[in-house]
């Protein structure tokens, strides 16, 4: 579906955007890819690699609407990568996060509307799922601003959706490269928040397929939740280092013990798919679609009542050597 179309990925520098790129040039002919960050040096080492006669750069931020309207001029497609996503920098620069996460959300929403983009994904996370830090409270409201962006859409036939994954290995600020990193160094020990914590793992490779697939199962509105097995941090240690004690530091201000994607109250919202679940919008739009069946024809069931998808609870839980095998096939 990607064949002859304009795509435009902001925050296109990071981890999900190169591979997002990278397969999307490999399997499909884009007519135009647009890489929209703010990072001049990224952009350039990126322009190394990727440089293809379908690519465009544009240095902008997504604060910045005027740019953003330059950039999604005849563009099809839009996915919303770009994000300010570390959790201690959000508690001590919260007003930066807001802008960027929350009003920069927004600004994609109105540009996409105003040059009649057919599709956007936002790339959400499961710290938006009841959040207890900035940046997943920022997540939340932007999940919410996409969601609702597709009832001020007037005649225009501009769909949003949203999809929601856990933490993705061999991204900036995953465990792994920290890991990795400290061992290299002959660290004596690895930091350990908590031996009993758990978290969603997805590798990149599996991010981008998920992505790639929902703009054509998506009907506007939903907020897609792949399932994916759930790791205990200490477990992903003794795969990357094997041998090395753990210090114990604890939780740290703004973290979970276990992450969730599917909140207990949104249940009475919730289809469970055979890979996935959609969790459909509490608002009503003008034109009501029904859910339960995607736009592939895929059927979806119902939830039990009070069902959470808990990465502490989840059925699917990675073994010492699935970890291994995924550090070393997406952890760098």
């Amino acid at each position: 579906m990607f064949n002859d179309k304009s795509i435009l990925i902001t925050g296109g520098t990071g981890s999900f955007g190169k591979a997002f790129i990278r397969e999307l040039t490999k399997r499909y002919k884009p007519e135009r890819v647009v890489v929209y960050s703010r990072d001049e040096l990224k952009q350039f080492e990126m322009q190394q690699v990727f440089n293809g006669k379908c690519m465009r750069y544009f240095i902008g931020d997504v604060r910045d609407i005027s740019r953003l309207n330059t950039g999604m001029t005849d563009v099809d497609y839009v996915v919303h990568a770009a994000a300010l996503k570390q959790v201690p920098a959000a508690e001590y620069n919260p007003m930066e996060c807001i802008k960027t996460n929350v009003l920069g959300a927004q600004n994609v929403i109105d540009a996409a509307i105003a040059n009649g983009v057919s599709k956007v994904i936002a790339l959400s996370t499961d710290k938006a799922a009841n959040p207890v830090n900035l940046y997943g409270a920022t997540k939340l409201c932007a999940d919410k601003l996409f969601v609702a962006a597709n009832n001020i859409v007037g005649k225009k036939n501009t769909s949003f959706s949203v999809v929601r994954y856990g933490n993705v290995l061999g991204s900036r600020g995953s465990v792994v490269p920290i890991f990795r990193k400290l061992a290299r160094e002959g660290a004596k020990a690895l930091p350990i928040t908590d031996e009993r914590m758990t978290r969603f793992w997805i590798t990149l490779s599996q991010g981008v397929e998920f992505v790639m697939r929902t703009f054509s199962r998506m009907k506007g509105g939903e907020i897609f939740v792949p399932k994916i097995p759930s790791a205990r941090v200490a477990d992903i240690a003794r795969a990357v280092a094997p041998g090395l004690p753990f210090e114990v530091i604890g939780v740290r201000p703004g973290e979970k013990m276990h992450e969730v994607m599917c909140p207990t109250d949104d249940s009475h919202l919730t289809l469970e798919f055979d890979g996935h679940y959609v969790i459909e919008p509490a608002i009503t739009f003008r034109s009501v679609l029904d859910y339960s069946t995607d736009a592939e024809g895929a059927e979806g069931k119902r939830v039990p009542e009070g069902f959470e998808y808990n990465s502490g609870t989840n059925p699917r839980f990675l073994s010492g050597d699935e970890i291994h095998e995924l550090c070393r096939v997406g952890g760098d």
